[in-house]
């Protein structure tokens, strides 16, 4: 039962905001676990918020481990969505006596709720927390992509303990190893460095630098529709709109764009979880980065509830095929596009692709690799993904 795993919010967090006639905030929703409600049935139920107050893996951030708490205080005071999404509050993961239990029990509770459907969103705490997210995936044997909103790509060097700067190379050196592709939106070159892009271009893994997002921020949907977890480290949006970071810098997404890329997100039929991390009160200012953390949340549930359910997997009766010979490979590329949503697929070759990546043979793209393909130039993505399969 995984009610022993979590301890119960103080009943006022949720609902001291929701007296006014019309009971339209978001408090009035949720079913939370509360000091005066018993553990939340899983039944109905698409989105599990989970706080984890956990902080030993923080990097230079102490004190994020007041996170959870202050972006519900916040949350909880929006108003619903048109279509109410429902969605329970399992309350605060207990920590475990080391790091690593808290991992351990991040990866059982986020198993469960996969198991039963529903979508883990994480309320951190530091962003090693994804280890343990990934982990759940893990328990599973499924073979996951993760993206990430990052200034940072967060490697380090294998001696180094786990923690909010190495979590991502913990990932990608564990055996048996359940990640096919990583994807990185927002860094920036001063904080990474020449050698870790180039490590993460021979990996066939997708960077893209902060201006390559900003320039066009509906590049980033295909990115994120294509992960099944979504990391978030607050320091990829820039201070002036989230100063609530120890590590914040002048540079970054701003606040809207945040909300944006959230809402691709959600709309993801693919993305099965989400974690928020990095955020400390003790950094901010009236607010406004836990206000920023609940209103891309707040987006982030917009999109899951407008799903539109067109994976192209076997129903063909809202789809457009187009097949683009390409001379430079000798072969053809086969687009995808749903009638119902405008969105574009490629389709990955499977032919001596190992068993284990066959899941992986349906890549989102956009409108921009088609007309690339149609200027018989490959598309880096569908290039990135065809190195790995094999």
């Amino acid at each position: 039962m995984l009610e022993a795993y979590f301890e119960p919010l103080a009943a006022e967090l949720v609902r001291a905001q929701n007296a006014s006639p019309g009971h339209d905030y978001l408090g009035s929703l949720a079913g939370a676990y509360t000091t005066d409600r018993t553990f939340p049935s899983f039944e109905g139920a698409r989105i599990a918020l989970i706080g984890v107050g956990e902080e030993r893996g923080s990097v230079s951030n102490a004190g994020c481990g007041a996170g959870p708490d202050a972006i519900r205080e916040k949350f909880y005071r929006l108003r619903k969505h048109q279509q109410p999404l429902p969605f329970i509050d399992l309350g605060n993961l207990r920590l475990g006596k080391r790091l690593g239990d808290t991992y351990a029990a991040i990866a059982t509770v986020v198993n469960e709720l996969l198991r039963e459907h529903i979508i883990p969103v994480i309320l951190g705490g530091s962003q090693d927390l994804t280890y343990g997210h990934y982990g759940g995936y893990k328990l599973s044997e499924q073979i996951i992509n993760i993206a990430a909103l990052d200034a940072r790509f967060d490697l380090g060097v294998p001696e180094d303990p786990t923690n909010s700067e190495t979590y991502l190379g913990k990932i990608i050196l564990e055996q048996p190893n359940y990640l096919f592709n990583f994807s990185n939106l927002g860094y920036q070159s001063y904080f990474t460095g020449a050698e870790s892009v180039s490590l993460m271009k021979k990996l066939h893994f997708e960077t893209y630098r902060l201006g390559q997002v900003q320039s066009d921020i509906q590049e980033a949907e295909p990115i994120v529709r294509n992960a099944d977890l979504l990391t978030v480290d607050l320091t990829v949006v820039r201070q002036s709109d989230a100063p609530g970071n120890a590590n914040a810098s002048p540079n970054g997404l701003y606040g809207e764009e945040l909300c944006q890329i959230l809402m691709y997100a959600g709309l993801s039929d693919k993305l099965s979880g989400i974690g928020l991390y990095e955020y400390n009160p003790a950094y901010d200012r009236h607010g406004q980065s836990s206000q920023l953390y609940a209103h891309a949340l707040w987006y982030f549930m917009e999109g899951v509830g407008m799903r539109k359910n067109d994976l192209p997997l076997s129903n063909t009766g809202h789809y457009i095929t187009y097949r683009v010979a390409l001379e430079e490979i000798g072969q053809e590329i086969t687009f995808i596009k749903s009638t119902k949503s405008e969105r574009w697929w490629m389709k990955l070759p499977t032919d001596g692709a190992r068993n284990r990546y066959l899941s992986q043979h349906l890549l989102p793209c956009s409108y921009r690799d088609y007309q690339q393909a149609c200027s018989n130039e490959v598309p880096e993505r569908w290039w990135n993904a065809v190195h790995k399969m094999v």
